[in-house]
């Protein structure tokens, strides 16, 4: 079988430097078009989508941890690995994190 971890890893080290690249591109492209990058109602928005994403975060934990029992107490054996509902788990939080964001700064003052 062949070993794609040299690959992989490669692959994630080129696209966490390809997006810290876009990030800073875009950082420094709103400072010289004189845009403000924190105002009251970006961090109102961004306080709004953090908890959202904790409290539905947490929730997808939970039922990450039942099912982990439940399928061992009832089926004699784990459905996933513990490393698997990590990633998972701070996975959900991001995506929840980043579309709450703009969907709150897309929906408008309510």
């Amino acid at each position: 079988m062949i070993d794609l971890w040299p690959i992989m890893s490669v692959v994630i080290i080129a696209t966490i430097v390809l997006v810290g690249i876009i990030a800073i591109w875009v950082i420094v492209k709103n400072l010289r078009s004189g845009f403000v990058l924190k105002d009251e109602r970006t961090q109102r928005i961004a306080g709004k989508a953090a908890i959202a994403a904790l409290v539905i975060g947490m929730y997808f934990m939970l039922a990450l941890s039942f099912i982990y029992i439940a399928s061992h107490a009832f089926l004699g054996y784990y459905p996933f690995d513990a490393g698997d509902a990590l990633i998972a788990s701070v996975l959900v939080q991001s995506v929840l994190f980043g579309s709450l964001f703009w969907y709150f700064g897309r929906r408008g003052e309510r």
